[in-house]
C-alpha cells in the first residue's frame, strides 16, 4: 500500500520539493513530481538544476526521451509515467494514479485555500485506509 506523508505550512513548495528530491536522489530513489502546469514545471526544473552549489539534480519532463533515465520526472497530466517510487503532488486535487507509487508526498502551504484543499486530500486518503504521516513545517 502507498505510504502517504503530508507536509503542512510549507513556506515555499518549490524549495521543499527540491530539498526532498536532493535527499531522495542521494538515497538512490526516483521521483515523479505532479505539478500544476508547465510554468511550475519549468520553474521547478530551474530550481533543481541550481539546488546545490556543488551539484545539480537532473530532471526531465514526462514524455521526453530521457525521462526513463532521469531520477526526477516532472509531469502535469499523469500520462507517460515511467517511475513508481516517489510521487510529490503539487496539484490541488489528489492524483488519480497515486496508488501505483510506493510513497506519496503532499505539500500544503499556509494559504487558506491550499489548506482547505489539503484537508480534502487528507480526508480522501484517510477514508480509504491509508496511514498518513504529518509534519508541520511551522513547528520545525
Amino acid at each position: 500500500m502507498t505510504r502517504v506523508e503530508f507536509f503542512f505550512n510549507v513556506p515555499d513548495k518549490l524549495a521543499k520539493t527540491a530539498e526532498l528530491c536532493e535527499k531522495a536522489i542521494a538515497k538512490g530513489r526516483q521521483l515523479t513530481i505532479y505539478s500544476q502546469d508547465d510554468v511550475m514545471s519549468s520553474q521547478l526544473q530551474q530550481r533543481l538544476w541550481q539546488q546545490s552549489a556543488s551539484s545539480f539534480l537532473p530532471s526531465s519532463k514526462s514524455g521526453d526521451v530521457i525521462s526513463q533515465f532521469s531520477p526526477v520526472v516532472l509531469d502535469v497530466n499523469g500520462e507517460n509515467l515511467t517511475q513508481d517510487d516517489i510521487l510529490i503532488n503539487l496539484q490541488i486535487n489528489h492524483p488519480p494514479f497515486f496508488s501505483r507509487f510506493r510513497y506519496l508526498v503532499e505539500l500544503v502551504s499556509a494559504d487558506e485555500s491550499d489548506k482547505a484543499a489539503g484537508r480534502i486530500r487528507y480526508k480522501f486518503y484517510r477514508d480509504r485506509g491509508y496511514e498518513i504521516k504529518s509534519s508541520d513545517m511551522a513547528i520545525n
